[in-house]
């Protein structure tokens, strides 16, 4: 992969990365509950700083990332989205972020699918895994406040 296109595949990266930071924060202004808005508040920190990670990818090779990335509920796959409201429920925010996160990680895990270049193969990857983390924390955060009586 020349200079080029490794820099091209991190700025679409760190657009993404940018988007889902807006989209916490445009959230966390929606919800009224307060624990929502702090996790929201979390996860568009979490955004940011990966998007500071990213830029430093555009200096050097990208390096592996680690995340616990073994627990996937499905929770995306069995529930539907709903609509994006000033009065979001807890769990509906959830939803909308879950789903969010399940899109970034099929994008970046198709990208890697369709890549010859094993160092392509290897960001498209790590850029997967940094978001397959993050929609397995959400699931978690999800399962504990749906299904409290497994807890």
């Amino acid at each position: 992969m020349d200079t080029e296109e490794y820099r091209s595949i991190i700025s679409n990266a760190i657009d993404r990365e940018i988007e889902a930071y807006t989209f916490y924060r445009t959230v966390r202004e929606k919800v009224t509950d307060e624990n929502l808005k702090n996790l929201f508040n979390e996860l568009a920190g979490e955004e940011s700083q990966h998007r500071k990670t990213l830029e430093g990818f555009l200096t050097k090779e990208p390096a592996k990332l680690g995340f616990d990335t073994k627990r996937d509920y499905k929770v995306a796959q069995t529930l539907e989205t709903p609509p994006l409201s000033a009065d979001l429920k807890p769990l509906d925010g959830l939803v909308i972020a879950i789903r969010k996160e399940l899109d970034a990680m099929q994008m970046y895990t198709q990208l890697a699918s369709l890549s010859v270049d094993p160092e392509q193969i290897e960001l498209f990857e790590s850029l997967a895994s940094m978001e397959r983390g993050h929609k397995a924390r959400l699931e978690d955060i999800y399962t504990n406040m749906a299904f409290p009586e497994v807890w």
